[in-house]
């Protein structure tokens, strides 16, 4: 069948299937302005949103700083001195190799998802994971790392884990797509999220993927050896940021 067209005062015949093709190039350009207009509209809120929380979160860290000197003085003024709370977060990385590993051992590191050589995962401090951490300690250096060093980690060598890909972070849309549910949409939200161990901590640290880090500068001795006898291995506390700032 033909539908017919007119065209200047006369009437022409137009296929059927060309018509209905015609009609439905046409719908599908108009849903793809729209749909440009509210993407461009949505960008827009989201930036204003991601400055607003970036301030915020400006504020919130300037607060904890000013909070911890206050506190410290505050000691030293009654000749007593202040203990800092213990960390929530742990930055693991591992130093050695497969190389004669007990079975378990290997499975506990497949678990923490260590599985190569200078891989290294952000962790919750609790019973559990200190508990796995002990058994595997010849094989780890980790510590406590601080506000600048989680950030250099994401901004620098953060990857996503989606469908299994490893997906460079180079867009807010692909932690929004992702993590949007739980409220974290940039790339400041999961920083937040892992440096302070929120709610959400456990799906924004399985959303990174393992980061890949550099060999140490200038070499890593005595790997065999704990941390506290001169060696490499075990728990280095806040001079985990200094071994950070060699592999990054």
């Amino acid at each position: 069948s033909v539908a017919l067209f007119p065209v200047l005062g006369k009437m022409t015949g137009v296929p059927e299937l060309l018509a209905k093709k015609r009609k439905r190039d046409e719908q599908f350009a108009a849903q793809k302005a729209a749909a440009a207009v509210e993407g461009r509209k949505k960008a827009k809120e989201n930036r204003a949103a991601i400055f607003k929380k970036a301030e915020a979160y400006v504020n919130e860290y300037r607060a904890q700083e000013k909070d911890l000197v206050r506190l410290k003085r505050e000691a030293k003024s009654k000749n007593g001195f202040y203990v800092e709370p213990e960390s929530k977060l742990l930055f693991v990385i591992r130093i050695r190799g497969l190389n004669k590993v007990h079975p378990k051992t290997k499975k506990i590191l497949q678990l923490l998802r260590l599985r190569q050589i200078n891989n290294a995962v952000f962790l919750r401090v609790n019973k559990a994971t200190l508990g796995l951490l002990k058994r595997v300690e010849p094989y780890i250096a980790f510590g406590y790392p601080n506000l600048k060093s989680v950030k250099e980690l994401i901004y620098k060598r953060g990857h996503a884990k989606i469908n299994g890909n490893r997906i460079p972070l180079t867009d807010n849309k692909l932690i929004e797509q992702n993590l949007g549910k739980f409220g974290i949409i940039c790339m400041e939200d999961l920083v937040h999220e892992i440096y302070s161990v929120g709610p959400h901590f456990r799906e924004a640290s399985n959303f990174l993927w393992p980061f890949k880090l550099n060999s140490a500068l200038g070499g890593m001795d005595k790997k065999r050896l704990h941390y506290v006898e001169g060696g490499q291995a075990g728990n280095r506390e806040g001079e985990i940021n200094n071994l950070i700032k060699a592999m990054n």
